[in-house]
């Protein structure tokens, strides 16, 4: 039987082999071609001359032009403008996904001047709430979750400093070329940070796995998410459908894949057992320092330990404690022979001891103990803690030898490969190199970070405004933002897209701030949403941007909307994340519910969304129904469905009820019993309008029609549940 089964195993790596050209022990590779590289992504990026249009008038940034173009080619013109109120809410929602206060509204609808607009940007660009709005974009991409998934779904600590990590990038306005060198390999890096080490935690953040099956295989699945995640964030392209053979459509071989996994491969995951560890986040050097630290420490803290133990015994049989009898017996007796009313005992009195031991002790050992105090303070501060952080590891040992895998299988190993970036995306198909880092890791990664995070590179730069463009707009002008490939659509304005990837690498130095002040400018972007009954029919998904794009806000923007207009946002940033409300009955089918989700408290959990707890097996309802991302993989761009639970979340919800009650108090204490400027105040607050006649009047009837001041609190509360149910308030403008 075994003989047998040893044979049918040999035949299926034998068949496996074949099927994939194994040649002795060599592998066949993929060819690159000149013709594989005339897909227009792999071209390098030139920069196109800008079009002449007709209707230079319309035109305020070289954006325009390229959009016009293509409207006037096909005999269509723009949208007229649209309404300074409506622009003010789009920009606000936009950039910080939060609606204008009334005086922020108040302040710009009496500023005349043509640079009021471009001023309002700068302002909110400068608001530390811009970077926690599209830091939310990037922990999609990056598939940013706080604990691992699969059956234990076990926490990841320290990972929430991740998150603010990028928060603070997007803030900072960090350049793009950086920001991905120090995810990548911002511990390998020559001048390595805290900062950086802890943005390395970027490779850490998928699913994993505490008790597989197989250990191995598990293994190249964790660097299966790595290389997926990695080719599909910076670079827009789907290496991960090499694992087990060449791409089927674009030029991304077998081989490809391996020797970006050879790059990864040095990388370790901090465990004990299958205990999830964090770790000090600094380099090598830095950890290594702090071990000795503290192995120091210990040998102080152990004289400390003698000098008291030293008048211990003496001091015990002296009567000179206060402790009880049998708890001074129990100290003398020694601590491996002491029964367990023993161990309660000493545990329970030991500081007590100990603190009579200090007092006790004879001036010259008091003395030593405190030298021995400032030894400690003093290791202390030549080398400070550090933060702990959440991330993989690279030793100095010599890197692992890396191998072709049939069909992805750990178990059938072809030839070894050596690290390299995809053949296709090299000019001259030269192979990869590296050196040694500084801090002693294999320098693999930060070659390819630098490598990715170039000019010269045919994808990143195209990729990353390609996503700004689509989180403004709602559509990339590649609609497919993480596949560039052959099957990936193509852009509906190729001029346009190459025109921002070389001015946003070249001319603004990779400044993600300066492309949303370019598109936020552009006429483009500051178009009304109104429909047009021909060109709707002719373009019903608006490829020629001939308007501005319908869009329902992100779960986040609703509820942080929703907290902001009702006055229980908190304001508070970065830290833990804070656990929303799950319905009991949603928890009842755990086994230990209090454990798996605390207690809600409404006060801690009112802070904006993306610092709430995301556990990946068990998603917040009131998110999961409003389509927040799938954190099992890179999102690229979310669902945006419209189905009844949606309506029901946010009219029946406790969330939504509780903010329209919080909303109807405000409006009482800030308006007082005056019904007119109630309602007033409630469409301002919420859509950043004044109510019509007709909305003020059926709305004063509603109220006036309610007897009974108690009833008529319950009114207004029940007016602000459906304000905050509008479409025009989950919807941009």
């Amino acid at each position: 039987m075994i003989v047998r089964f040893r044979f049918c195993l040999g035949l299926a790596v034998w068949l496996i082999a074949l099927s994939i050209g194994v040649v002795g022990d060599e592998v066949e590779e993929l060819v690159i071609t000149d013709s594989d590289r005339e897909h227009w992504s792999f071209h390098s990026v030139v920069r196109p001359s800008v079009p002449k249009v007709k209707n230079s008038g319309w035109v305020r940034t070289p954006i325009d032009v390229f959009i016009l173009a293509k409207l006037e080619q096909v005999d269509r013109q723009p949208n007229p403008p649209a309404e300074k109120r409506d622009l003010l809410r789009r920009a606000f929602l936009d950039l910080i996904g939060l609606p204008p206060t009334i005086s922020e509204q108040d302040q710009f609808l009496a500023d005349e001047s043509p640079a009021a607009f471009e001023r309002m940007i700068d302002d909110l660009l400068g608001r530390p709430s811009h970077g926690e709005r599209w830091g939310r974009h990037w922990l999609d991409v990056v598939r940013y979750a706080e604990t691992n998934g699969y059956e234990r779904d076990g926490a990841k600590p320290s990972v929430w400093r991740f998150r603010d990590y990028v928060i603070d990038a997007f803030n900072s306005d960090k350049p793009y070329d950086r920001f991905i060198i120090e995810q990548f390999a911002g511990d390998e890096l020559p001048d390595a940070s805290t900062e950086t080490v802890i943005a390395t935690g970027f490779h850490r953040l998928g699913p994993f796995d505490d008790e597989p099956a197989d250990f191995e295989q598990d293994r190249y699945d964790q660097l299966d998410d790595i290389i997926r995640t990695t080719s599909q964030a910076f670079l827009g392209i789907t290496l991960g459908c090499a694992r087990c053979h060449n791409h089927k459509f674009d030029p991304l071989s077998n081989h490809d894949y391996y020797r970006l996994g050879a790059v990864l491969n040095p990388l370790k995951r901090p465990l004990n057992g299958r205990t999830e560890l964090d770790l000090p986040a600094g380099t090598l050097a830095q950890r290594a320092a702090l071990m000795e630290r503290d192995r120091r420490i210990d040998e102080v803290r152990k004289q400390i330990a003698e000098v008291r133990d030293s008048i211990r015994a003496e001091f015990l049989l002296s009567g000179k404690s206060a402790l009880p009898a049998d708890a001074v017996a129990a100290f003398v007796v020694a601590a491996d022979k002491r029964t367990q009313p023993q161990k309660d005992l000493v545990a329970r009195h030991a500081p007590q001891l100990e603190a009579e031991l200090l007092a006790a002790l004879p001036d010259d050992k008091r003395q030593r103990i405190a030298e021995f105090g400032r030894q400690i303070v003093s290791l202390r501060e030549a080398t400070p803690d550090l933060p702990r952080g959440y991330f993989l590891t690279e030793s100095n040992e010599p890197s692992p030898k890396s191998f072709l895998l049939f069909r992805g299988q750990a178990s059938a190993r072809g030839p070894e490969v050596q690290p390299a970036v995809p053949i296709v995306l090299t000019k001259d198909g030269s192979k990869f190199s590296s050196q040694p880092s500084t801090h002693g890791t294999s320098g693999r990664r930060l070659a390819v970070a630098r490598w990715m995070a170039t000019a010269e590179n045919p994808l990143t730069a195209r990729v990353i405004v390609n996503r700004v463009w689509q989180y403004h707009f709602g559509e990339g002008l590649v609609r497919t933002p993480s596949d560039f490939g052959i099957i990936g659509e193509e852009p509906t304005h190729p001029e346009l897209l190459d025109w921002l990837a070389d001015w946003f690498a070249r001319d603004a130095n990779w400044s993600i701030k300066k492309l949303h002040r370019l598109i936020l400018s552009s006429s483009t972007y500051q178009m009304s949403k109104v429909d047009h009954p021909i060109y709707g029919e002719q373009d019903p998904r608006n490829v020629t941007m001939w308007r501005f794009p319908y869009r329902r806000l992100e779960v986040e923007a609703i509820r942080d909307s929703m907290l902001a207009v009702s006055g229980q946002l908190r304001r508070s940033m970065g830290g833990p994340g804070v656990y929303l409300e799950i319905p009991p009955e949603v928890l009842a089918g755990n086994s230990d519910p209090n454990v798996v989700w605390p207690k809600f408290d409404e006060s801690a959990s009112s802070r904006r969304t993306v610092y709430a707890f995301v556990k990946r097996a068990l998603v917040v309802p009131f998110l999961e129904v409003l389509d927040v991302c799938d954190t099992t993989r890179s999102t690229e761009l979310r669902n945006r469905t419209t189905i009844a639970p949606q309506a029901l979340t946010l009219f029946n919800g406790d969330f939504a009820n509780r903010q329209a009650r919080h909303l109807a108090e405000r409006l009482i204490r800030d308006a007082g019993d005056n019904l007119g400027l109630q309602i007033e105040l409630a469409y301002r607050l919420t859509l950043c309008r004044p109510p019509t006649p007709t909305e003020t009047a059926t709305m004063q009837r509603f109220l006036t029609d309610t007897a009974g001041a108690e009833d008529r609190r319950l009114a207004l509360e029940q007016l602000c549940r459906v304000i905050l149910n509008l479409n025009e308030f989950v919807y941009s403008n």
